[in-house]
């Protein structure tokens, strides 16, 4: 177990935020080598985080067919909780996956901003993000307490109906020091952290999240505890350790506080692992920290080594490889939202590999070393996948490529645009507007469906929502691979 002294670390840090925006500098645009149009899928990956907007929509909402809902939430405790996102096709605002989101978002305007400066988008990322953070901040107004859901799910799914015209209790849960959430908190802190680095621009709004992230990581230390109050739905399955490196790994890349990186050394839980996703955050922390010569508490891998073990565990070529990969070549860990995991591991490949280049580095699987152009290409084949490049030969992303999907699991899109205080009949809403074997009237555009099963197959009907259910968390690391795709082209494609 080894820390840095503060200065070296210091040093050490501003090199890495430097390289988080730098990455992409020295890489010329270059055609889409892959045969689609990565730019077009790119902006529809953003327009799609529209479609899930909750509250007051500004005058530039692209998603014509979505209108104003959830302008009461909060009022059961007279608070303001309005904003923020649906998580995928229901009505609840989840607090873990929402602040994975946010999360995930900031560390792309971070890693792809010269991408997405290029492709003409970084404005829409921050749009996405602030929308994001406006909300969260609203939850996080009340010391040591956090706002984490609003609306309660099984209420809400007995109605299918848009979020404009729901009726059901948006009921409301929190967490406080009698009632830990270690996840949420934790999540919550890391998104703001990592956000406040995105808007160090306005400084006011960044000082904000910073601090209220040093608040909810330190209520989410000393108050721990897993909250099971989104479960079924967002169970925490993996536990609280992963949370907590990955807050204390954002805000030590926010502040330089040594106080961070000792917890870091000293007291934070890491494992090697083969999923990064809104549950579990280990390889996404390990990749941030993997240029640093540290190691986590009580650990006898350094961070690059289990950063290195994770693209062991994905890649098909390896003796460590522990992933599923179809006969059509994309990851497959379990049915229910399966392409999370493809745009979260094309994604942390990605960003991987610009470290790797940088720094002159290979990833060693045991013996063998896997050159950084690999990862560029398995993250390539992946999104390909999502586009097109499948046994099908369609995509799964609403609205892009060829035969896409039509019918997602989604309130919004699958219910016609109905009057504001139309009373929705909820015994007949599944009838009229689940049911039906048609087209959905409203396109959730850059939506990217749950994706096939294990053997590469996909039935585009909405009531196979394990396979057609679209969420944010997808979209939210989707955005730059297919920034890196639309900007560097070729540069994602050599085969070395």
């Amino acid at each position: 177990m080894r820390a840095l002294k503060h200065g070296t670390m210091r040093a050490h840090v501003a090199l890495a935020l430097a390289a988080l925006v730098l990455a992409g500098d020295a890489l010329q645009p270059a055609l889409a080598a892959g045969g689609f149009n990565y730019h077009d899928a790119l902006t529809k990956s953003i327009i799609f985080l529209e479609a899930q907007r909750s509250g007051k929509l500004p005058p530039n909402n692209r998603v014509k067919w979505r209108g104003d809902s959830g302008l009461e939430d909060g009022k059961l405790a007279n608070v303001d909780l309005t904003g923020g996102y649906y998580d995928a096709g229901d009505n609840v605002k989840y607090g873990l996956p929402l602040a994975f989101t946010v999360t995930t978002l900031a560390w792309t305007a971070l890693a792809f901003k010269p991408e997405l400066e290029s492709a003409k988008e970084m404005d829409h990322v921050n749009e996405a993000l602030r929308w994001g953070t406006d909300y969260l901040l609203k939850c996080a107004a009340r010391k040591k307490k956090l706002w984490v859901q609003v609306g309660d799910p099984n209420l809400d799914h007995q109605c299918w109906v848009r979020p404009e015209n729901m009726k059901a209790p948006r009921t409301l849960y929190e967490i406080d020091e009698k009632t830990p959430g270690t996840e949420i908190a934790a999540e919550t802190a890391a998104a703001f952290a990592a956000a406040s680095m995105v808007f160090r621009n306005d400084k006011k709004y960044s000082r904000a999240l910073l601090n209220k992230a040093k608040l909810l990581f330190l209520l989410a230390k000393s108050h721990q505890g897993s909250y099971d109050g989104e479960c079924p739905f967002y169970c925490s399955y993996s536990g609280y350790n992963d949370e907590l490196l990955w807050a204390a790994t954002w805000l030590y890349l926010a502040t330089k506080r040594q106080l961070y990186a000792d917890y870091i050394s000293h007291e934070a839980i890491s494992s090697s692992v083969a999923e990064f996703s809104w549950d579990l955050k280990f390889p996404g922390a390990q990749v941030l920290l993997a240029e640093f010569n540290l190691t986590s508490g009580g650990g006898a891998q350094t961070f690059k080594t289990q950063a290195d073990n994770f693209v062991c565990a994905v890649l098909p070529d390896t003796a460590f490889h522990q992933v599923f990969i179809t006969p059509g070549g994309v990851i497959h860990l379990r049915d229910g939202a399966n392409t999370q995991y493809v745009t979260s591991t094309a994604f942390l490949f990605i960003v991987y590999s610009d470290l790797l280049l940088r720094t002159g580095q290979s990833v060693l699987c045991g013996s063998q070393p896997i050159r950084p152009e690999r990862l560029r290409e398995f993250a390539r084949q992946q999104m390909d996948y999502l586009l097109g490049a499948n046994p099908r030969g369609s995509s799964y992303v609403v609205g892009f490529g060829a035969n896409p999907p039509t019918q997602p699991h989604h309130r919004g899109a699958s219910t016609p645009v109905l009057p504001p205080g139309y009373d929705v009949n909820c015994g007949l809403s599944f009838g009229e507007w689940f049911a039906p074997d048609r087209p959905n009237p409203n396109e959730l555009t850059g939506a990217i469906m749950g994706g096939p099963d294990k053997d590469d197959k996909f039935v585009d009907k909405r009531a196979n929502s394990s396979y057609t259910e679209p969420c944010t968390y997808i979209n939210s690391l989707a955005i730059g691979p297919l920034a890196a795709l639309a900007v560097r082209g070729a540069q994602l494609v050599a085969t070395h």
